[in-house]
């Protein structure tokens, strides 16, 4: 009786000098160690894997931002900026005044200089008339926000009066932007951030535009309105954000030196930034928050452009 001859042993598609008994579970080619992809059910092959994640959808979140908000590389980057600005303040105004009245800064003429002010520089002539495009006990002109300089709206997010105003603002920051970065993703988070920023500095603008203004604070009240509507959206209970907002509400319009026309105005735009990220229907979802933010955006600089117009006309 005649033996069978030995089966030869499969070798590795991609390395034939690799004998191997193990295959790819969806294209059943063999595979060596070094090919082989873990997956939910055996392994895979490369090219598998790669096909695989080619045609996988993304996972998104319940408003269609990116999971990678997770992260919170969003919030952790502001944070990151506001500090570094702080630091480059103080290599250039020293340490004299670090916990108030001037601020990072030890005269106005310098917090301007980074673009920290809302309104435009002032300084007060002899006779008490107010001349626009110089500012308070210095030589040095840089131009404000009737002058064309509209960045002026979004640096002065970044800009800070102390230690204590800069301290208050990014623990804030970080308590309510790693939460909604996380259920907006990245892009959405990031948008509702400047967008929010901005509409507090525009409202500052429109209602007391000689008054100096400065922080991130614009941006948070309008995080603390998206919050709002984002986790009712979602059928949490907002019993206590709302305790926090009314609180928050009331040391602005009883403690001094603080703009209540730029918290006002950043609370209510993250308000309605929120509730079109957060109730726009799922068909068509992205356009239709692209595009309201993008209108949002648009009624704000008309806003100032109208305001420039009527002061400098």
């Amino acid at each position: 009786m005649s033996e069978s001859p030995p089966t030869a042993a499969p070798v590795c598609y991609r390395h034939p000098s690799r004998e191997t008994w193990v295959r790819c579970t969806r294209c059943n080619r063999p595979i060596c160690p070094d090919c082989m992809r873990e997956a939910s059910v055996g392994h895979q092959c490369p090219e598998c894997v790669s096909e695989g994640r080619r045609t996988q959808r993304s996972a998104r979140t319940a408003f269609g931002g990116g999971v990678a908000g997770r992260s919170g590389y969003v919030t952790k980057t502001i944070v990151g900026l506001n500090v570094l600005v702080a630091l480059i303040g103080l290599a250039f105004a020293g340490t004299g005044s670090l916990v108030g009245g001037g601020g990072l800064f030890t005269s106005a003429s310098k917090l301007q200089a980074f673009g920290g002010v809302v309104g435009p520089p002032v300084t007060l002539l002899t006779d008490g008339r107010v001349a626009l495009g110089a500012f308070p006990g210095s030589g040095d002109v840089f131009g404000g926000i009737y002058d064309g300089n509209y960045y002026r709206l979004l640096t002065a997010m970044f800009i800070h009066y102390g230690i204590l105003h800069l301290a208050v603002n990014m623990w804030a920051l970080w308590m309510l932007g790693r939460n909604l970065e996380t259920v907006l993703g990245p892009w959405r988070f990031l948008a509702l951030y400047l967008i929010a920023g901005i509409g507090g500095n525009v409202a500052s603008l429109l209602i007391s535009p000689n008054d100096l203004g400065a922080g991130a604070s614009t941006a948070i009240f309008g995080l603390f309105a998206a919050f709002f509507v984002i986790v009712r959206k979602l059928g949490g209970d907002t019993r206590q954000i709302l305790l926090v907002l009314v609180i928050n509400l009331v040391i602005t319009f009883t403690v001094s030196g603080i703009s209540w026309e730029g918290h006002v105005g950043g609370l209510v735009t993250g308000g309605l930034v929120g509730a079109i990220l957060a109730y726009a229907p799922r068909e068509r979802r992205t356009l239709i928050q692209a595009v309201g933010c993008g209108i949002v955006l648009v009624a704000l600089i008309g806003l100032t452009v109208a305001k420039v117009a009527s002061v400098t006309a």
